[in-house]
């Protein structure tokens, strides 16, 4: 495993991460890293590698952009003091500009999402052990649908900041499109966005083989 033992890892990201954590710090036992893909990650790695002692601490919140992530980066990042970090977000810069379309003042555009992620990015990986970048994702398996297109856009723009800092590239959208050859979308959500139990194991599964688990 790339995560040496006794590191601290903290995940951060929106409602996909939060999954309905401890506040203000997800850690701990039960419901504390809450029910989804950070408590798997938690289970698995536990599981295959129970003497790592892994302390994983959920920072995800509900309904983020990148621009709240940089807003609450110094006491939910930076304060935490973590070796390893791991960043999935962009779902709900592109989200708006669906659901929202005349809020303009919600959006965040492609531009701006690496901008600010680089930024995010390239002040923190110095003081990192390691870092993973995970794609946003919609799961859908029709390409030319317009959201699954620009999700597909900023996904590409997190493969390329992980490329140029040196981080671990997890392509979610990539684990997910395996899946769906098989079953259909609304198998796995109710709104291609918030995963079944079944999606949060896609995710999980996907971090722990970035990590070399």
């Amino acid at each position: 495993m790339k995560i040496a033992p006794n590191s601290k890892l903290v995940m951060i990201g929106d409602s996909i991460t939060d999954c309905g954590r401890a506040l203000p710090v997800g850690e701990g036992l039960g419901p504390s890293l809450g029910n989804g893909y950070v408590s798997l990650v938690d289970a698995l790695i536990r599981t295959a590698v129970p003497n790592a002692n892994i302390r994983i601490i959920n920072m995800g919140t509900s309904g983020n952009t990148v621009r709240d992530l940089q807003e609450r980066w110094q006491t939910d990042v930076l304060d935490l003091q973590p070796d390893w970090l791991s960043i999935m977000i962009g779902i709900n810069d592109v989200w708006r500009q669906f659901d929202s379309p005349l809020q303009k003042e919600w959006h965040v555009g492609v531009e701006e999402y690496g901008r600010i992620l680089t930024q995010l990015v390239a002040t923190t990986r110095p003081q990192l052990q390691g870092l993973v970048l995970m794609t946003p994702y919609f799961i859908e398996s029709n390409k030319s649908d317009p959201m699954r297109e620009m999700m597909d856009s900023y996904g590409r723009v997190v493969k390329e900041i992980a490329s140029a800092h040196d981080a671990i590239f997890i392509d979610t959208q990539a684990a997910f499109d395996r899946i769906l050859v098989h079953m259909h979308p609304m198998f796995l959500t109710w709104d291609r966005i918030h995963p079944s139990v079944t999606g949060h194991m896609i995710l999980a599964q996907a971090f722990v083989q970035g990590v070399g688990v």
